[in-house]
């Protein structure tokens, strides 16, 4: 096929031999097969900045750090080139999560360069070498879908133990290939210490998994993983291959609201106190 403009440089840099095919196209990026010496490759190629919706990645954004006080300004006016660093930002965050979780031994597809907007990564393919499905687009027996989400919060556990959480996780990024369930596109992996809404985000995946699994095994709607993956996590006991069971215990006393507004009151009072220097 004729040459994507934005893939050119890389053709002509000798970093791909010849574009293949289009793979698919969404709302953040074009992929594409190429072909590099005699390796298979795909080229994930970013779309422009003034193409994206940027909705969601506040929240995203949250502990990532920027080069400068300058462009964290511009990046929160959202200012053409507070646009252009959010992008920039939003890829680097995609490049150095797979790379940090490829070395984890996280199934991730394995990247070799990002440049120019463009992502040059492993294809990833199933059994006979053929594309690997999304798992939104295979139908499921109970045993094979329990077995996969099983494999998937293994992954999950990987991820988190190596700091990351995919932040989107759901059938529509995860390939089946032939080394067992594979997780794609990273550009809102978040930093599991450093984003105050990362438990959020760990919890809402595993549910995410929960509910697309429970239409071949509606048991998995009464499990806890997420809770109980979290808990783990925070006493600093999660580690690789952990076995879960689902279940945790769930406080469900109902709240004092009286004695809570009054604990609110007290620590505002003595806030106030501090502030004009009196003694506590």
């Amino acid at each position: 096929m004729k040459v994507p403009k934005r893939l050119a440089p890389l053709v002509e840099e000798g970093l791909i031999d010849e574009v293949i095919s289009q793979l698919m196209s969404g709302k953040e990026a074009t992929v594409f097969v190429v072909r590099s010496g005699d390796d298979i490759r795909c080229a994930k190629v970013y779309k422009d900045v003034q193409q994206r919706s940027f909705r969601k990645a506040a929240s995203y954004r949250d502990g990532r750090k920027t080069k400068n006080s300058r462009e964290a300004r511009a990046m929160e006016k959202g200012s053409r080139y507070g646009r252009q660093v959010q992008e920039e930002s939003w890829q680097n965050a995609e490049v150095d999560a797979l790379f940090l979780l490829a070395n984890a031994g996280v199934r991730v597809p394995q990247p070799y360069i990002c440049t120019d907007g463009v992502l040059l990564m492993e294809l990833v393919t199933d059994e006979n070498g053929d594309v690997a499905p999304r798992l939104g687009d295979v139908d499921l027996s109970e045993a094979d879908a329990l077995t996969l989400h099983g494999q998937l919060l293994d992954q999950v556990v990987l991820m988190l133990c190596a700091g990351v959480i995919h932040g989107d996780l759901s059938e529509y990024n995860i390939l089946l290939s032939h080394a067992g369930p594979t997780i794609i596109d990273l550009p809102q992996a978040v930093n599991a210490a450093g984003n105050s809404e990362a438990q959020v985000m760990l919890e809402r995946d595993v549910d995410n998994l929960a509910t697309y699994f429970s239409r071949f095994a509606p048991q998995l709607l009464t499990m806890h993983y997420g809770k109980e993956i979290w808990r783990l996590f925070e006493a600093g006991a999660l580690v690789p291959g952990v076995a879960l069971t689902g279940h945790v215990d769930i406080d469900t006393t109902p709240v004092k609201l009286d004695e809570l507004m009054d604990e609110l009151e007290d620590a505002r009072f003595e806030h106030e106190a501090m502030q004009r220097g009196e003694p506590r």
